[in-house]
């Protein structure tokens, strides 16, 4: 039997490319934007079903999916395609993109080792970093072609998708630990699959309560367990833990805390039955 289409997973990770192409590209704020989106439709109920029940509006309606985002993913659902997204591909070299995943490496190492080493892809920069071509370069301290090594070790570990929930285990629950030590911070929770008790994980989610989320933020994209930031806004952020694992921590307002905890642990299943439970009910 074939494998089911998982539409909002196609979508999601067109949503995550466009976010890291427009960050190499210098757009601000953008990247944010789509990343949050993605994360949403990782959560929620199959859009075509939304977009067939509800039309454009239900789509709309879902937590960070505004007008524009709204607007691609009809777009997908109808043509299979996101206009955008092509040419954005077309116009950031191959070698380019594939280099800039690289944990410790992102958009300005990438774009220096193409334009000033002419180098294309991944293997060419393990080559270069073997042969100590990155040395005096821009932006390159110490260890540098060590720490390339380390990073291109990193994203080949994560290409492989989950780790036991043990090891994620042992990475988040610091995360969580040095979240609460924060002045700002009123209480910081492991949430996702991994309160769930998954054998294996993803990534790593946590919600964190605040009247202060700018600060916790600013603070924590700063913190020694950070590799590579991928995004922060307002109520969240995203980085890449220097044991190559993705880590986002929502910041939440008291009084928000518990549903949103609650929001945020549950699988994509429950998260589909509370929605069809708030439109009866006539809630969001």
């Amino acid at each position: 039997m074939p494998k089911k289409r998982d539409v909002n997973a196609e979508i999601a990770a067109i949503f995550y490319e466009m976010a890291d192409l427009l960050e190499l590209k210098k757009v601000r704020w953008k990247p944010q934007a789509y990343r949050a989106a993605a994360a949403t439709l990782g959560s929620v109920e199959d859009v075509s079903k939304i977009y067939k029940a509800e039309g454009a509006k239900g789509i709309d309606e879902l937590p960070s999916i505004g007008a524009g985002m709204t607007e691609k993913i009809v777009e997908y659902l109808k043509t299979g395609k996101i206009k955008e997204f092509e040419s954005l591909k077309q116009s950031i070299p191959g070698g380019m993109y594939e280099m800039m995943q690289i944990p410790g490496v992102g958009p300005k190492k990438a774009t220096m080792f193409y334009k000033r080493l002419g180098i294309k892809s991944v293997s060419e920069l393990k080559k270069a970093a073997k042969e100590g071509k990155l040395r005096g370069l821009p932006l390159f301290k110490e260890r540098a072609e060590e720490k390339v090594a380390e990073g291109i070790g990193i994203l080949k570990k994560k290409v492989k998708g989950r780790i036991p929930w043990k090891d994620a285990y042992g990475i988040a629950k610091p995360i969580e630990r040095r979240l609460n030590s924060l002045k700002e911070v009123k209480r910081a929770v492991i949430a996702g699959s991994l309160r769930r008790n998954k054998a294996t994980i993803k990534d790593v989610d946590i919600v964190v309560e605040t009247r202060a989320p700018e600060k916790v933020i600013d603070k924590f994209v700063k913190m020694p367990f950070v590799e590579k930031v991928l995004g922060w806004g307002k109520e969240k952020a995203v980085i890449i833990t220097k044991s190559g694992l993705e880590a986002d921590i929502r910041l939440i307002q008291p009084g928000s805390f518990g549903s949103c905890l609650l929001y945020f642990t549950g699988d994509k299943a429950h998260n589909i039955w509370m929605r069809r439970v708030a439109q009866k009910k006539k809630w969001k």
